[in-house]
């Protein structure tokens, strides 16, 4: 990992706040190019109501109707939360290349089994146990406590 994608993770955790901001879980992502542009962001939308609404999987979407097989390939997924088995399965079905993110689902998992928030009805896999063919990097360990302070606001309501 380097400087580049630390720049993009910061930008996720970004949208992560602005979610939070708005009341809804605190996830953000961002699609770049091959070449380095940022081609879509996205923050979760699931206080919507449609628990699907995961940005991970919004860009998904977005890349399959915008992009070619090869600059799907090319592209990078950044994400402040590792990618959920639905996003991760979406990711892999759409050709979408690497993916980085800043936290990992097992941190996450410990974080909201302290803060005592019930379990998600799909079980936390990491992404290679649902899409062993995509490249991934993460965590980012010096955006931990950044991320783990916003889900403690979420759940919580404390800094």
């Amino acid at each position: 990992m380097d400087e580049g994608d630390l720049r993009h993770l910061r930008r996720c955790v970004e949208l992560a706040a602005e979610a939070l901001e708005k009341g809804d879980e605190p996830f953000g992502s961002v699609l770049v190019s091959a070449d380095g542009k940022t081609l879509a962001e996205g923050h979760n939308e699931v206080a919507s109501g449609d628990r699907t609404r995961h940005p991970e999987f919004e860009l998904a979407r977005w890349s399959a109707s915008h992009l070619t097989p090869e600059e799907r390939a090319g592209a990078t997924v950044y994400t402040s939360g590792e990618h959920c088995p639905m996003c991760a399965a979406a990711h892999a079905w759409v050709g979408l290349g690497r993916i980085v993110y800043a936290v990992s689902s097992e941190q996450l998992s410990t974080w909201l089994t302290g803060l005592g928030v019930p379990p998600s009805p799909v079980r936390p896999l990491p992404i290679h146990e649902v899409a062993p063919g995509v490249t991934v990097e993460g965590p980012a360990e010096e955006l931990s406590d950044q991320v783990h302070a916003l889900h403690r606001r979420f759940h919580r309501g404390k800094p």
